[in-house]
């Protein structure tokens, strides 16, 4: 019996290899954890299941009627008139600050509020490695060494928007903290402070 056992296991262990051999190459047999294969949580553009409730069967539904893209700020300067400025059509690579220095200008005017605001950011975003006066002598600046003298340098505004935005050498970037309108305010303030 133990040998009929052997033979009964051998036959059906054989039976399973000749079956589980296919001619289709793209077959991936049985999933045994399918969530290993797909996604548990919900995808914006495809689901394994249509979404009954959405149109297309797509999770992700179309923005609201009416909004606003990130690209485009309703800012009022000063002046009165509200105008669309488009601050944040910025596409210059971090490694193009010629091309920036060549075609950026601040399109934020320059007045006593732009001005009083743009010290401010500089007060909170900048003094402390660049100093009170823009010499380069902030307390982290005595530290880390290599932060530029704004007195010494004539920066135009694209140059420092890009540094800003990007950073350079030793100074990391600040456009996730800044947004580009707060950037153009200290951009004025330097360049105040370039002229002192």
């Amino acid at each position: 019996m133990n040998f009929k056992f052997k033979y009964v296991i051998a036959v059906v262990a054989l039976a399973i290899f000749a079956s589980s051999c296919g001619h289709d190459y793209n077959d991936t047999g049985v999933e045994y954890a399918p969530n290993m294969y797909y996604p548990v949580g919900y995808e914006p553009y495809r689901q394994i299941e249509a979404n009954p409730l959405n149109p297309m069967g797509l999770n992700m539904r179309l923005p609201v009627a009416g909004t606003v893209s990130r690209a485009n700020y309703d800012t009022q300067f000063g002046s009165g008139d509200s105008a669309k400025v488009d601050l944040m059509m910025y596409n210059i690579p971090r490694d193009s600050i010629g091309i920036a220095e060549r075609t950026l200008t601040n399109p934020v005017p320059l007045n006593e509020k732009t001005l009083g605001e743009g010290k401010v950011l500089y007060e909170r975003y900048c003094q402390h490695c660049h100093g009170a006066g823009g010499a380069g002598d902030g307390t982290v600046g005595a530290v880390y060494k290599g932060v530029p003298n704004y007195k010494a340098l004539e920066l135009n505004d694209g140059h420092v928007f890009h540094v800003i935005t990007h950073g350079k050498g030793r100074m990391w970037p600040h456009g996730s903290q800044v947004d580009p309108e707060e950037r153009w305010k200290i951009v004025h303030y330097v360049q105040q402070l370039q002229k002192q």
